[in-house]
């Protein structure tokens, strides 16, 4: 009878915590609808892998072998790219390829906070990992730690997709800072430019890839499997393929994801004082991006006719389409005719790509 209730006087204050910060997470999927798919997995798998003599434990760190680690090629990250891949319409960046200079200012952070986390302390190659939050694509984030073997995979995977499911709280006030009320009711053309053609499509992630490739060999496998989806999408032959990689296979592989990350969410490894610097300097290159956006639009501004609205150099961060969203809808609340989401929409595509390119430098001058 005794032994049904051993593992209560081996509960340490540190896994309560844990559990704690699971619930926050799962109270922000299901209460505050903030990318349920991943933060509720990854709540639940927080509570999970701390429970004394955990029975998950091996379960969870064998889908963490098999599905994140590098030994197998970060398998989870990429496939999910595929499913990214197939949501994503290059449209509106298309009609409009001057879009992709906000998508590589919002990057800007990423390589600011690598000086600033290797000035506090951390190494290089943990620096160069913690700089790559601020792009706020997670599935980037653990391909280049786990690559470049950061010390701190658990505490960078979680700030990099809670900053992502953070977007419509921690951009807004921001983007208010960065902006007046006068370049916040700015419009813009909404009038489409010429649309391009099917065959455009079909090349565009072709001749991304092979770009990319020349330029940073070791991006190949990420901007790859993101073009790869697209072109799923825009081949015109593989629709139910489409359908499949943007919902069924997305979802899946999110879930495991979420939960899986769990195992490197170990009160022993996760509440310590390096976690906490990671986040305030994850959440610091989060800012930094939306910031160096906005101010790339404010000073295109000063030499261009038409007036760009600001508000949509934040959407350069990677965190597609949510950042877009988000800049769509500040637009609508100053203006109810100011329509900005087919620009917010190309900005945040760009910055989808100008992410994995970054991820992919990183690799090639810090592997």
């Amino acid at each position: 009878m005794l032994d049904l209730f051993a593992n209560f006087s081996t509960v340490t204050f540190q896994q309560i915590a844990m559990w704690i910060i699971g619930g926050i997470l799962i109270f922000l999927a299901i209460k505050k609808e903030m990318e349920p798919s991943l933060l509720l997995p990854m709540g639940f798998g927080a509570i999970l892998i701390n429970l004394p003599n955990s029975g998950a434990q091996h379960i969870i760190d064998v889908l963490f072998k098999f599905g994140i680690s590098n030994d197998f090629g970060e398998l989870m990250p990429l496939v999910l790219f595929i499913g990214i891949g197939a949501m994503i319409d290059f449209t509106p960046l298309l009609t409009n390829p001057k879009l992709m200079l906000f998508g590589a200012a919002a990057q800007f952070g990423i390589f600011f906070t690598m000086c600033l986390a290797s000035f506090v302390g951390f190494d290089l190659h943990d620096a160069a990992s913690i700089g790559i939050i601020g792009a706020a694509d997670g599935p980037t984030a653990i391909a280049v730690s786990m690559e470049l073997g950061s010390k701190y995979i658990g505490a960078i995977m979680v700030a990099a997709y809670s900053y992502m499911a953070l977007v419509p709280l921690v951009q807004p006030p921001i983007i208010k800072l960065c902006t007046t009320k006068k370049e916040r009711l700015i419009r813009m053309d909404n009038t489409a430019g010429k649309a391009p053609s099917k065959l455009t499509k079909i090349l565009f992630p072709i001749v991304v890839t092979i770009i990319v490739g020349l330029v940073a060999p070791d991006a190949v496998a990420l901007i790859g499997f993101l073009m790869f989806g697209n072109l799923i999408r825009e081949c015109g032959v593989l629709n139910s393929l489409s359908e499949t990689a943007q919902k069924v296979l997305a979802n899946l592989i999110t879930i495991f994801l979420g939960i899986t990350i769990a195992a490197r969410m170990r009160a022993e490894e996760f509440l310590t004082v390096d976690t906490l610097l990671i986040i305030g300097l994850g959440l610091f290159a989060f800012i930094f991006d939306t910031f160096a956006g906005i101010m790339l639009a404010k000073i295109m501004n000063l030499f261009s006719k038409k007036k760009i609205n600001p508000m949509i150099g934040a959407a350069g961060i990677s965190a597609f389409p949510m950042s877009a969203r988000v800049v769509h809808k500040m637009g609508l609340e100053e203006d109810n005719q100011n329509f900005l989401l087919m620009h917010s929409i190309g900005v945040n595509v760009s910055g989808q790509i100008a992410s994995v390119i970054a991820g992919g430098l990183i690799l090639t001058f810090f592997r």
